[in-house]
């Protein structure tokens, strides 16, 4: 196990480039075993997911390369196989490999999705898209059994009972070759579905609607990759520089944005006081005092992004009076919230709302980043801290955040990864 080693205090400046967005990817490269040919993903980020979806990959016989940015993947040889329960538990969104095959091969064999503990991720919705497609699914020994009928999948009209990324994209990903009209209303919105499906309707899919609540695909027989796919750039990383730069900034610039898909998002900061110039693609930070806080309240695309609601949380730390966060994608999303009172955040939480009040210097302190944006939120508040900050679990950041170290070097940052036992030695003396 490795850990992040901070040195906080020193305000940050220069350049930072947003990588390809990972919910993007982690739903692009299971979408590509459906794919008749090779398939080529450009701007794909350098992340502990990638990696970990490539073994899985591997296991299928499906071989790919990862060089720079681009990935390339040939599905042509793939060999169905049951997807075992280490490897999936160790990465929630490889869930979308049940939507994947079974859309490829009219079966999967899935072990349940693992990924972050930050509350229960149902997938109820999931499985209502699969049957109504007309598969049969099984729970058996902590793992999914989806079996498509003799005749294959048909097209269906399919209601979520609740707004769901998950759920749209691996319906998505069975109905895109199923027989007839798939319509998936209440659909999640997100920009990383947009992605998805323009990676698919480029290959000969025929999907109508993303971006909307009601989303239509008419399947068909084959898919055909015949230039590469550019993945968007990473809002949720643009969001936590954004927010670092604010925090502790003294002049920051994050490029490959798109400013539209971090609406909520930036109006939060800006009804904050924060100082944003904004350019075709890329975001000016400039050096942020008398802030005031503000309410957030997360929900489904396009509000307030529950995957920044701990990463902005150091920065409302920075700010005047009482401010409040009500998570309600995933409430309990407060993991961060006792690391930063040991850095001397004055944060309560009451009936799952967390309650802010302004902190006027935090410390450095050994704190576990025991999810990928509590990580996050980590880092920012260890480059605030003064003193020394040491991140165990640093492997959740990791997975999630593109050549974060270098990409905080950039910025002046004096940030490294240790060994544990590095850190016991250094402790020990």
């Amino acid at each position: 196990m490795k850990k992040m080693r901070i040195q906080g205090g020193k305000p940050l400046s220069g350049t930072v480039t947003i990588g390809g967005a990972k919910n993007s990817t982690v739903a692009l490269i299971p979408a590509s075993i459906l794919a008749d040919t090779p398939v080529t993903l450009d701007g794909v980020p350098d992340i502990r997911d990638v990696h970990n979806l490539m073994s899985i990959l591997a296991s299928m016989h499906v071989t790919s390369t990862f060089t720079a940015d681009i990935l390339k993947i040939d599905p042509t040889q793939i060999v169905p196989t049951p997807l075992p329960n280490g490897r999936i538990k160790s990465l929630r969104a490889s869930y979308y490999f049940m939507g994947a095959l079974l859309g490829k091969f009219g079966e999967a064999i899935v072990g349940l999705p693992g990924g972050d503990n930050i509350g229960p991720r149902p997938i109820d919705q999931h499985i209502k898209g699969f049957e109504a497609l007309g598969a049969q699914v099984t729970n058996e020994h902590g793992a999914m059994y989806i079996k498509a009928p003799a005749e294959g999948l048909h097209g269906a009209r399919i209601f979520l009972d609740m707004v769901s990324v998950g759920a749209t994209i691996n319906i998505l990903l069975a109905a895109v070759r199923a027989k007839g009209r798939t319509i998936i209303e209440n659909a999640a919105k997100e920009p990383e579905i947009i992605d998805l499906a323009t990676f698919l309707n480029n290959m000969g899919a025929q999907i109508r609607g993303v971006g909307t609540d009601i989303i239509r695909i008419d399947g068909v027989d084959r898919l055909e990759a015949h230039n590469s796919h550019t993945i968007i750039p990473d809002r949720i990383e643009a969001g936590t520089y954004l927010a670092m730069a604010a925090a502790i900034g003294d002049g920051v610039l994050v490029k490959n944005i798109i400013p539209e898909h971090l609406d909520a998002f930036l109006a939060k900061m800006e009804e904050m006081g924060v100082q944003l110039d904004y350019h075709e693609d890329s975001i000016y930070v400039n050096p942020s005092d008398h802030l005031k806080m503000v309410q957030i309240k997360t929900s489904p695309y396009p509000g307030f992004a529950t995957d920044l609601q701990q990463p902005i949380t150091p920065l409302l730390l920075k700010a005047r009076g009482e401010g409040l966060i009500i998570d309600t994608i995933y409430p309990k999303r407060v993991k961060h919230v006792p690391e930063l009172i040991r850095m001397g955040a004055d944060i309560t939480i009451e009936n799952d709302v967390i309650i802010l009040h302004h902190a006027d210097q935090l410390f450095g302190a050994e704190v576990s980043a025991d999810e990928i944006r509590a990580g996050a939120c980590l880092m920012t508040a260890g480059l605030m801290a003064q003193g020394e900050t040491v991140i165990s679990n640093v492997e959740n950041i990791l997975r999630g955040y593109d050549r974060v170290v270098d990409k905080l070097h950039s910025l002046g940052a004096q940030v490294e990864i240790i060994d544990d036992v590095e850190q016991i030695s250094i402790t020990s003396r």
